[in-house]
């Protein structure tokens, strides 16, 4: 268990909380062994999350921390693809995160067997990296503030030290 310094709860504080709202997304997803190209648009929601709030008690306790162990802040995320042809939201999915220290924990709405837990550090009070290892894969995620309005997203998959895909996102606060 990692115990964060002020600053490092204080920045990821502010991150969250700038980070509140619904988002527009544009990603483009590289896969680099075979050159393809997709491209997805996605709605996201971000709603801060409150140390003590019920959904970071529920996300301790579903990593099993320490009582003593007291998630920091978190998001509450919600996100739909949008059908590029008929502009229809798709299925709705969701998580939560909360931070500990210098350690990201989600919750369970994603496709692997186990839970997610990342490492974090800021480049500078608008920009987080952020990486994890999960089934044989290092992902490794930059975010990036821009103004109010927009952030940037990289993440980088590698396998066995070659990377196999750059997944890029352009974001849009929309509200």
């Amino acid at each position: 268990m990692q115990l964060g310094s002020k600053l490092e709860d204080s920045q990821i504080t502010t991150f969250l909380q700038e980070s509140e709202g619904k988002w527009y997304s544009e990603r483009r997803y590289y896969a680099l062994p075979n050159g393809k190209i997709k491209d997805v648009k996605k709605i996201v929601s971000m709603r801060f999350l409150e140390q003590g709030s019920a959904e970071l008690i529920d996300l301790a306790k579903l990593h099993e921390l320490p009582e003593e162990a007291t998630i920091r802040c978190g998001s509450y995320v919600e996100w739909s693809n949008i059908d590029l042809d008929t502009g229809d939201e798709g299925s709705k999915r969701w998580t939560v995160l909360g931070t500990l220290g210098t350690t990201m924990y989600f919750g369970r709405n994603f496709p692997v067997p186990r839970l997610v837990i990342a490492q974090y550090y800021f480049r500078d009070p608008k920009t987080i990296y952020l990486w994890t290892e999960e089934n044989g894969s290092l992902f490794e995620e930059e975010l990036k503030l821009i103004g109010k309005n927009y952030r940037t997203r990289q993440t980088v998959i590698s396998r066995a030290g070659h990377q196999q895909m750059i997944a890029q996102y352009m974001e849009k606060l929309i509200q």
